[in-house]
């Protein structure tokens, strides 16, 4: 038995869910998010509220249960208060920028590195603070994950880019004699 997906997820004002031939849509005053989901799991809509339960006995569909019902869940919280990522570039030089619908990274290389940005994502640079915000839970983390691997931390002296609030675990370094 799944402890997430037996919970009901209840639909705040405002929210429009909605499901037709296997697209899960959710309309909010932030976005819509439509995904699609297998037959396996079966969503009852009420007006107020989503219940979830498994087609069949078997181990697929249960563990489908619980991670169905967590998308539904991100899907209504994303549509009502937008996601937020927040990542910090350090380091002499390197730079972030948005022009138009991409960000151009000057980040040691010999060449600027520019990303397209997603279209249901809007996303700030500031000095060196990057804010990546949007509805859907997965296409931010998705995104901000790739903008990290471009240049990730390294543990000498902490430069690159970190998520706020990560910790970059420091080694020592050379000694002299």
């Amino acid at each position: 038995m799944s402890k997430i997906g037996k919970q009901e997820i209840k639909i705040p004002t405002g929210i429009k869910v909605s499901q037709e031939a296997g697209v899960f849509t959710v309309v909010g005053p932030k976005g819509t998010l439509k995904k699609n989901f297998r037959d396996d799991i079966v969503i009852t809509i009420t007006p107020e509220m989503v219940t979830l339960a498994p087609k069949r006995n078997d181990k697929f569909s249960k563990s489908l249960w619980g991670t169905y019902a967590s998308h539904i869940k991100n899907m209504v919280a994303g549509v009502t208060i937008p996601y937020v990522k927040k990542l910090i570039l350090e380091g002499v030089g390197f730079k972030s920028e948005v022009k138009g619908k991409d960000f151009h990274f000057a980040l040691g290389f010999s060449h600027p590195v520019v990303v397209k940005i997603p279209d249901t994502i809007t996303a700030t640079a500031d000095k060196n603070n990057i804010t990546i915000t949007g509805p859907d839970k997965e296409l931010v983390g998705s995104f901000a994950a790739t903008i990290r691997a471009l240049k990730k931390p390294e543990p000498y002296k902490g430069k690159g880019m970190r998520y706020e609030g990560e910790v970059i675990r420091r080694k020592q370094g050379k000694k002299t004699a």
